[in-house]
């Protein structure tokens, strides 16, 4: 095992095993090379490692600490991965996004938040009113951000915007002759996800979630649109 991975599988298991656990302060260097058995250079490598996952954090002035190992936020930063990932495996992540977003639509739905209905139907008045494929793309991301958000748990959020950003990298609202047929079909299951909420049916909600984004992975098949740039925001 070369000295990095040596050292980066020491701290893993310090704070997998809780030796080292949530906002923990890390020994000084040269005790915890010592702890590992390995060099200065190696530990801070994968130090490095670990913060770029957002497992640990430096406090100028004070020292490395264990992050707060929230789960959303550590898995936020798989995008830096995902983001690389073609097109036969992001329609693989579709199929895992259509199971979390069914799960969190019927959540949102049970939750009966009364403000969502309505502003998911403002989302839909403006992304039925576009032809823009990049205010559509923007207009898609935030309907479904926002169901997921009122669904109640931040790591399914934090999750399905990871998978939906890549997934935005494949575009199918762009100008063709297909455009019309997607679009029709894209706000037809928006807004029958939209009427599942506001009827609080969480049944038919994740229903109406789950053959939302089918029809999505069967567009993408069918395409196979070659991958774009991020999009802008703002």
């Amino acid at each position: 095992m070369a000295a990095t991975d040596k050292a980066l599988a020491g701290l893993r298991q310090m704070i997998a095993s809780g030796q080292l656990g949530p906002g923990a302060k890390f020994p000084p260097e040269p005790e915890l090379c010592d702890h590992l058995g390995v060099s200065r250079s190696s530990l801070r490598e994968a130090a490095r490692s670990l913060a770029a996952l957002g497992v640990i954090e430096s406090r100028h002035g004070s020292g490395t600490y264990v992050s707060a190992l929230d789960p959303a936020e550590i898995i936020s930063r798989f995008s830096l991965s995902v983001e690389l990932i073609p097109l036969e495996g992001v329609l693989e992540l579709l199929e895992v996004r259509r199971v979390l977003e069914a799960h969190a639509t019927a959540a949102a739905a049970a939750r009966q938040d009364p403000e969502l209905a309505a502003q998911l139907s403002d989302i839909l008045d403006r992304l039925e009113s576009t032809t823009d494929s990049i205010e559509i793309q923007h207009l898609d991301a935030e309907f479904h951000g926002a169901i997921c958000t009122a669904g109640g748990n931040p790591t399914v959020t934090a999750l399905t915007s990871v998978i939906r950003g890549r997934g935005g990298h494949y575009r199918i609202f762009e100008p063709g002759e297909d455009f019309a047929a997607i679009k029709q079909t894209s706000d037809r299951g928006h807004r029958a996800i939209l009427a599942a909420i506001a009827r609080r049916d969480p049944s038919a909600a994740a229903t109406a979630a789950s053959a939302h984004i089918a029809q999505t992975e069967l567009w993408l098949r069918a395409l196979r649109p070659a991958p774009q740039p991020e999009l802008p925001t703002g």
